[in-house]
């Protein structure tokens, strides 16, 4: 009889953590769960848990304008953030005071690339004291950066992906990009 009452007492556990708070709502309201009571939380793909994170945001915010809401340019942009991660060519070259990045591709990644390290140098410029300048080359742009001085080893070792993953604005410019707001204004 005691090991039936634990055996059963084991199986209730998953299903005591979806209990009600006292404020009325449950922890982890939003997670899907399986037959089994396990959380499931990995939607497969990080495009779309991107825009599954954002949908939530949206859903979860009484204000939301859905009149302006453009799923399809979050979706866009994080195709550009694709094709510049993972398509286009780098390379690289120490000046004085840091590092000259060359980004090229061809065709939308090209274009993709544009857009991406453009917004991306306007946004982090200044930003810790490092200087930003991008222009554009014949397939792709250049990336000019120039950290403090203490902070050249620190740009040696992040490279371009590194220092475009630098900042916490992404979040936030994917939820500007979804509500219909321009972010590089």
């Amino acid at each position: 009889m005691t090991r039936a009452l634990a055996a059963i007492a084991c199986l209730l556990i998953p299903y005591a953590a979806l209990a009600q708070t006292p404020d009325g709502h449950r922890p982890n309201e939003a997670m899907a769960h399986h037959q089994d009571g396990s959380a499931l939380s990995e939607p497969g793909q990080a495009a779309f848990a991107a825009i599954q994170e954002i949908v939530e945001i949206l859903e979860a915010d009484p204000a939301t304008d859905w009149s302006k809401v453009k799923i399809d340019a979050l979706r866009e942009h994080l195709v550009d953030m694709d094709n510049v991660t993972l398509k286009s060519i780098v390379t690289g070259e120490q000046i004085e005071d840091g590092v000259r990045f060359q980004i090229t591709g061809r065709g939308p990644v090209q274009e993709s690339i544009r857009r991406m390290v453009a917004a991306h140098a306007s946004a982090m410029d200044g930003v810790d004291g490092w200087h930003f300048n991008a222009s554009e080359i014949s397939e792709g742009t250049e990336l000019t950066v120039l950290p403090t001085a203490a902070d050249r080893a620190m740009l040696r070792g992040l490279g371009f992906f590194g220092v475009m993953a630098r900042g916490m604005h992404h979040q936030e410019h994917h939820l500007m990009l979804a509500r219909g707001q321009a972010p590089h204004e």
